[in-house]
């Protein structure tokens, strides 16, 4: 079989297999894309007073707890806690998929939101679906077929541009003759 081919058949029959996780990771990586422009993404940040933190973790605890429509009663429902001290501000993200932006000089809390580029993000890597599996078994090879996808269609890009430049070259090669 010829190279060319092969290389046709390659790219036809591989795409049908990739085409749903490919979807999914277009979709999901374009929305990560804009997660700091678009808030229902991921909220937006606010900004604390002072540069550096005053408020320990038991005060920052308080502060959570005070938002009774979070339910958070200990720190098992905390997923993660984000400082950033030049914009004075703790990001908590709770395991129920909020984000709690608490002002580090005050422990005043300046905004609950839902934060769903931590999902978005997963879906993107393949690890929501059921974990490592789906990561390792699916969404690698289809990035590895995705590769291979774009190297048969760059081929077929490149080779009438090979083929034109061949085609000049011998007709300039038999006009100087």
């Amino acid at each position: 079989m010829k190279l060319n081919l092969l290389n046709r058949r390659v790219h036809y029959w591989i795409t049908p297999f990739l085409a749903l996780p490919i979807l999914i990771i277009l979709i999901s990586g374009s929305l990560l894309q804009v997660k700091k422009q678009w808030t229902w993404v991921q909220p937006s940040e606010q900004r604390g007073t002072g540069s550096e933190p005053v408020i320990d973790f038991p005060q920052m605890m308080r502060s959570l707890r005070e938002q009774t429509d979070l339910e958070v009663e200990d720190w098992r429902a905390v997923h993660r806690i984000d400082v950033r001290p030049s914009k004075g501000l703790a990001k908590v993200s709770l395991k129920s998929g909020w984000e709690v932006q608490i002002d580090l000089g005050t422990g005043r809390v300046l905004q609950t939101a839902i934060r769903r580029s931590d999902w978005i993000e997963t879906l993107h890597d393949g690890s929501f679906f059921a974990g490592d599996w789906t990561k390792l078994g699916v969404f690698l090879p289809t990035a590895l077929g995705l590769l291979l996808l774009w190297g048969t269609g760059m081929w077929m890009f490149l080779l009438p541009v090979i083929a034109k430049r061949r085609k000049k070259k011998r007709l300039t090669a038999s006009q100087a003759t």
